[in-house]
């Protein structure tokens, strides 16, 4: 039963199943999960009211959508992310060392969010009588924000290459506060600590994936752009207007401009960047490291000032290699997990293959909910 509802789901990619609406792709959508349902003889027959209730039992939830929602991914999503976990089982199999990027960011305010309370002391006054204290008064509000990145394995972070400083504005969104400059000038000094022939895992920030050139648009003149596919050695007629001349240098983007300022300046040191899927920072162990450090910072704490921050996030020595193994470990499961389950979605839908008739449709669509 759970595997067909399963099926449905993953079927439905982006529509809202349980929806009432009168869109006709949800109600051929329900009339799937029902035909499903009721044409199995070792099922009983259900109506969609009762099959809702069934459903629920089940402990399928009506949510918002999340990035975590494996089985409603784009096809797109779902095909970078096979990309991805080929190729990085490859680089495993082939015995590549493989670093992990990522930027985070903390406040001078950072505390635990929870603590111990002695529930017998009702007051500050008793407290005061009974030689207790009521302890650090917590912040009022986040203050600064540091921004940080680093780089790491599984045999724990690189030495002298912790890029950390302080945001100048505390938006919500810190990746605002990086640019590619600044990005890539840290990169360039992290690439010779590196061990040869390495791989570094890194996300699709835009700071990321700078483009190695600009490609031509409809805002560059006609002899600049004829200029530009000169030098590339592409072929075209000097009568053909601008809107064909930037439809030829689309046939050649790929070609010519989807390469990345950073995976140019790894692969001068024999390393090669690989990147995340997109909403898949799951994949990443060093989101496992942050939370460790963040703990950490939280835990030490006292001041709530910046300089204190800065020096507790500096250390990080208490995130041992061995530490860095296991998230690792946990993420390498994780990749495995992810594998399995898209090539058991392709499985078992493959096994119910339906085809709904307009008349059937039809029919279903007058009925009353």
């Amino acid at each position: 039963m759970s595997n067909l509802l399963y099926i449905a789901v993953h079927e439905s990619r982006q529509h809202d199943i349980f929806s009432l609406g009168t869109d006709f792709r949800l109600i051929d959508l329900k009339y799937m999960i029902l035909k499903v349902v009721n044409e199995d003889p070792d099922l009983p027959n259900f109506s969609w009211s009762t099959l809702r209730k069934v459903i629920k039992y089940l402990n399928f939830k009506y949510v918002t959508k999340s990035r975590q929602s494996i089985l409603i991914d784009r096809q797109d999503i779902i095909l970078w992310r096979q990309r991805y976990l080929r190729k990085i089982k490859e680089i495993r199999k082939e015995g590549r060392y493989i670093y992990y990027q990522d930027e985070t960011w903390i406040n001078e305010g950072h505390a635990p969010k929870k603590a111990w309370i002695d529930q017998t002391v009702v007051s500050s006054r008793q407290a005061f009588l009974d030689g207790l204290t009521t302890g650090l008064k917590q912040p009022s509000g986040k203050g600064k924000r540091l921004i940080i990145g680093h780089i790491g394995g599984e045999e724990g972070f690189v030495e002298d290459s912790l890029l950390i400083f302080e945001a100048k504005k505390n938006k919500e969104d810190y990746h605002q506060e990086m640019n590619a400059d600044s990005f890539e000038k840290w990169f360039k000094g992290v690439l010779p600590k590196l061990k040869p022939n390495s791989v570094v895992v890194m996300d699709n920030a835009p700071y990321h994936s700078r483009k190695l050139e600009s490609l031509p648009t409809m805002s560059w003149t006609k002899p600049r752009i004829q200029e530009w596919l000169t030098s590339k050695n592409i072929s075209f007629e000097a009568t053909m207007v601008k809107a064909t001349l930037i439809d030829i240098v689309r046939q050649h983007k790929q070609e010519h401009c989807d390469k990345y300022v950073v995976d140019e300046m790894a692969a001068q040191h024999g390393i090669m960047v690989l990147r995340l899927p997109p909403y898949h920072c799951e994949l990443n162990p060093i989101e496992l490291v942050w939370a460790q450090a963040k703990g950490y910072v939280a835990r030490n704490n006292k001041t709530f000032k910046m300089a204190e921050v800065k020096k507790l996030f500096e250390g990080l020595q208490h995130i041992t290699p061995e530490k860095w193994s296991s998230c690792v470990s946990h993420i390498i499961k994780e990749e495995d997990k992810m594998y399995g389950l898209d090539h058991m979605i392709d499985n078992v839908s493959d096994k119910f293959v339906i085809n709904v008739t307009e008349s059937d449709s039809d029919d279903f669509s007058s009925d009353d909910e």
